[in-house]
C-alpha cells in the first residue's frame, strides 16, 4: 500500500531521457502513481526496465503509438483521469501530436501540464537541440567551476539536468497541484534547465553584486579559491575535502594538522600562499583513510572524497539507509523523509510494455483489446491478459 504524501495522485509521463524521467521517479518515490508512455520501438530495448533502470523505478509502462490514428486519443483518455503530465519534447511537438496543453486542459481543466526542456518554451534557442553541458555553459554556472587558470570542470549532469531541471519541474508541479486544489484550475509549468540553473546561482550572483565574488574560476570562497575550503591530495593519490570556513572550525583544522600558522590570521590573504603550501604538504604525508580516521568525529569540517562504490559502504550513509540495494543494484533511497507519510522507493522499473493492458483497464479506457490488436497500443510478450492490480515486481532486497 502506498503511504507517501502523494498517494492517490495520478501522473502521466511521456517517455523521454534524463530530467523528465528523474522527475517522474521523484514523484513516484513520494507515492504518486506514475504511468510512463513508451514508444513501440522501445519494446526490444535491452536497457529499458529492470533494477538497473533506476530513474524509472516505481512506474508502470504502457506502450502507445502516438503516430497511430488512435494513439493520441488513447493518451488523452489517460490524461482525462490524471492530475499531472510530464513531457520533455521540443516545443511544439505535443501540439503536433494532438496532446498539447490546449487539448489536454480543455478536457481536464484541473490538469497540471509539466514541460521539461533545456532552453524553455520560447526564446531564440527554444527550438535548438542541446544537452546539460550547453545549458549550464550559457548560464555562467559551468564557467564558475574549476581551478584558477584551468578549464571549466563538468559537474556530471547533476547541476543542469537534475538540479536546475528535474527538481524545478517537480517543485513547479507540486506548486501547481496545490493551486489546482484551491482554484479548480490547472496550468502549464514551463521548466527550463537554463531557468532553474540560473535560479540556483542566486548566492554567487548576490555575492558578485556586493563585491564578495569575482567572475573568475578558483579564486572565490566556495570554488576552491580559499585554502581552507578546498580539496587536497593525499599520499595514496586520493583526496580530502576541507570546508573549515568558520573560525572555530578553522582552529580545529590547524590544531589537528599541527600547522605552523596563526589561526587569528585566517582571513589575511597575504598569508594564504603559505597556508596553501603547508596544507598541500601536510595532506600529502598520509593516506586518505589515515586522515579520515584522524578527523572522524571532529568539527574541523574535513571529509574523505569517496567514490560512488565507497560511498555506499560509508557507516553514516548506511546508518541512515541513504542507499538501498535491489537485485544487486545500489541506488538512492527516497528523499526527503516524512514523519507521517513516509516515502518509499517503488518496485524496479518494469519491462517496456509490461503494464499496457493493465494500465488502460485500470484507468477506465474502453476497447482495450481493440486498441492492442489495432496497433495503437502494444504489450510486452504475454502481458496483454495480465490481471488488473497484480503485485508490482522487484521488491527491495
Amino acid at each position: 500500500m502506498t503511504t507517501g504524501p502523494l498517494a492517490g495522485c495520478r501522473i502521466v509521463e511521456l517517455g523521454g531521457i534524463g530530467p523528465g524521467p528523474f522527475a517522474g521517479m521523484l514523484l513516484a518515490d513520494l507515492g504518486a502513481e506514475v504511468v510512463r508512455i513508451d514508444r513501440p520501438e522501445q519494446l526490444n530495448d535491452p536497457d529499458a526496465g529492470g533494477p538497473a533502470d533506476v530513474i524509472n523505478r516505481g512506474k508502470r509502462s504502457a506502450v502507445i503509438d502516438l503516430k497511430h490514428p488512435d494513439g493520441a486519443a488513447t493518451v488523452l483518455g489517460l490524461i482525462d483521469r490524471a492530475d499531472a503530465l510530464i513531457e520533455g519534447f521540443r516545443p511544439g511537438v505535443t501540439e503536433r501530436l494532438g496532446i498539447g496543453p490546449h487539448e489536454c486542459l480543455a478536457r481536464n481543466p484541473r490538469l497540471v501540464y509539466g514541460r521539461m526542456t533545456g532552453w524553455g518554451q520560447d526564446g531564440p534557442l527554444s527550438a535548438a537541440a542541446g544537452h546539460d553541458i550547453g545549458y549550464i555553459a550559457l548560464t555562467g554556472a559551468l564557467g564558475a567551476i574549476g581551478d584558477a587558470g584551468g578549464p571549466p570542470q563538468i559537474p556530471l549532469n547533476l547541476l543542469g539536468d537534475f538540479g536546475g531541471g528535474a527538481c524545478y519541474l517537480v517543485i513547479g508541479i507540486l506548486a501547481a497541484l496545490h493551486a489546482a486544489q484551491r482554484t479548480g484550475h490547472g496550468q502549464v509549468v514551463d521548466a527550463a534547465i537554463v531557468d532553474g540553473t540560473t535560479h540556483l546561482l542566486a548566492s554567487p550572483l548576490a555575492k558578485l553584486a556586493r563585491g564578495a565574488w569575482t567572475d573568475e574560476r578558483g579564486v572565490n570562497q566556495l570554488d576552491g579559491g580559499w585554502p581552507f575550503y578546498a580539496v587536497y591530495a593525499t599520499r595514496d593519490g586520493r583526496h580530502m575535502a576541507v570546508g573549515a570556513l568558520e573560525a572555530k572550525f578553522y582552529r580545529q583544522l590547524i590544531e589537528l594538522l599541527e600547522l605552523d600558522v596563526d589561526p587569528e590570521h585566517q582571513h589575511d590573504r597575504s598569508t594564504w600562499p603559505e597556508l596553501k603550501s603547508q596544507l598541500t604538504q601536510r595532506f600529502a604525508e598520509r593516506t586518505r583513510d589515515e586522515w579520515a580516521a584522524l578527523f572522524e568525529g571532529t568539527d574541523a569540517c574535513v571529509a574523505p572524497v569517496l567514490g560512488l562504490t565507497e560511498a555506499a559502504r560509508h557507516p553514516h550513509l548506511a546508518a541512515r539507509a541513504s542507499l538501498l540495494t535491489r537485485d544487486g543494484v545500489v541506488q538512492p533511497n527516497a528523499a526527503p523523509r516524512f514523519s507521517a507519510t513516509p516515502a518509499t522507493p517503488g518496485a524496479a522499473a518494469p519491462r517496456v510494455g509490461t503494464d499496457t493492458a493493465q494500465v488502460l483497464r485500470d484507468w477506465g479506457i474502453e476497447n482495450v483489446d481493440a486498441l492492442i490488436t489495432g496497433g495503437a497500443a502494444h504489450c510486452a510478450d504475454n502481458t496483454a491478459n495480465r490481471e488488473p492490480n497484480s503485485p508490482a515486481r522487484g521488491q527491495i532486497s
